[in-house]
């Protein structure tokens, strides 16, 4: 595997990494792209020209714009060669493209290759909850009270899968809130900063406020308001690998297989929303989903529960 990019170790000439450090200043900035999709698109430029150094190329600006259909095949081929899986592909073909719009909207030619090249196709992955029970016994510190671990680490674990399941939030988003924004003292509701930099607001129930507020009881740091509610054992922000380690510690706990992730209290959250009548549209706002298709996935987790029961129960199935 290639090593993580930089813009000033892409493969090429100076004007090429210049235009792509300013395609990825860009995304940051003014499309708000998240961090991690920009390194990871930085990453997919990268391989791409490393690519075609390896094949003879020249990568430079009029060799992109001069590229034909069977060197984007023939990198896609390579990929799958190495192993890479169609989403990978197509975020990298996406990575491609956006770059490629960069290039034209800065006056140096449309890379018409990109056009006559289709993404792979990619069938969508349901989300994979769990049991409510599963999900409840997560978000509690009881289950983990054996553990040698001091109780305030044990409280802010339980308190930032409480605002995963309790809330929808993604990881990032419950490690990202700050101190003064806290859901405790009767707050009710989150200002959530999610992908894209869109903020939404999401209700906070009482056993989640309990959580939170278990864990500021608890915890031995005099958090500043405007850093972050959540720190790791020295006192820094914690770290997203510090809670997907809680939760495989849980996955042994309660028997659960390895798609029991951190991500996956946020699919229990819309999918047990979802089979007890809740709104389609509203969980779309809760989720902070840009489409609607993206939330009407739930639907089909809770098709495919009916029907994995009547096939199991019905006498005639």
């Amino acid at each position: 595997m290639l090593p993580a990019p930089s813009p000033d170790l892409l493969p090429g000439t100076a004007a090429l990494r210049e235009a792509a450090a300013a395609w990825l200043a860009e995304l940051e900035r003014e499309r708000r792209f998240s961090a991690n999709t920009v390194e990871a698109y930085g990453r997919d430029l990268r391989q791409f020209l490393a690519h075609l150094a390896r094949t003879g190329e020249n990568p430079d600006i009029p060799a992109l714009v001069a590229l034909k259909p069977r060197d984007l095949r023939g990198f896609m081929a390579a990929r799958r060669a190495e192993g890479i899986g169609g989403r990978s592909l197509m975020r990298a073909l996406a990575a491609l493209r956006s770059f490629a719009r960069h290039l034209d909207r800065e006056g140096h030619g449309t890379v018409a290759a990109l056009s006559a090249v289709r993404s792979p196709k990619v069938e969508r992955r349901l989300p994979r909850p769990l049991p409510v029970p599963a999900a409840v016994a997560m978000a509690s510190p009881d289950i983990r009270a054996g553990e040698d671990r001091a109780p305030w680490i044990l409280a802010r674990d339980a308190a930032v899968l409480a605002l995963l399941y309790g809330a929808g939030l993604r990881i990032g988003e419950a490690l990202g809130v700050r101190r003064r924004d806290a859901p405790v003292n009767g707050i009710d509701t989150l200002t959530v900063l999610g992908k894209g930099g869109k903020t939404r607001m999401v209700p906070v129930i009482a056993p989640v406020q309990g959580a939170v507020a278990e864990y500021l009881a608890l915890c031995p740091y005099a958090l500043s308001p405007e850093g972050p509610l959540f720190v790791g054992a020295k006192g820094g922000p914690l770290s997203p690998r510090i809670v997907q380690l809680a939760v495989a510690s849980l996955r042994g706990a309660l028997g659960l297989p390895d798609s029991a992730t951190p991500h996956a209290l946020r699919h229990s959250f819309a999918t047990h929303l979802l089979a007890r009548q809740g709104d389609l549209r509203a969980i779309q706002d809760l989720l902070g989903h840009a489409s609607l298709a993206t939330t009407q996935l739930y639907t089909k987790v809770d098709a495919a529960r009916l029907l994995g029961a009547y096939a199991a129960a019905h006498p005639r199935a």
